[in-house]
């Protein structure tokens, strides 16, 4: 039965055979690379970077269901990077906005 969902798998449209098998699967290094940046301070991270992320993300996540064949690594590797663009955009917004922190004006 294992040996028949391997094949299965193998001989699939987006399997690993082919390319659509293997850009999605590299791409989770971007989103590997999000999540290790969870610990750094707020201020470090970027709006138009994040932006960028949750907005290829949420775009490709969605082209990947309506093509033939379904590329299910895709979707979820697309799925991650939404996530995690927004989690990294909500910490920045609640430090920018929410933190209740006075900033000193920068002195000329």
């Amino acid at each position: 039965m294992a040996a028949s969902k391997i094949q299965a798998l193998w001989n699939h449209p987006a399997g690993p055979k082919t390319i659509h098998f293997w850009a999605p699967t590299f791409k989770w290094g971007i989103s590997i690379a999000n999540i290790a940046d969870f610990s750094k301070p707020p201020e470090k991270i970027s709006y138009p970077q994040q932006a960028a992320v949750t907005c290829t993300g949420v775009i490709w996540s969605r082209y990947s269901t309506v093509i033939t064949p379904k590329n299910w690594n895709l979707f979820s590797v697309n799925v991650a990077m939404a996530g995690t663009g927004l989690y990294q955009l909500s910490r920045k917004i609640r430090q920018d906005y929410f933190s209740g922190e006075e900033k000193e004006p920068l002195k000329e």
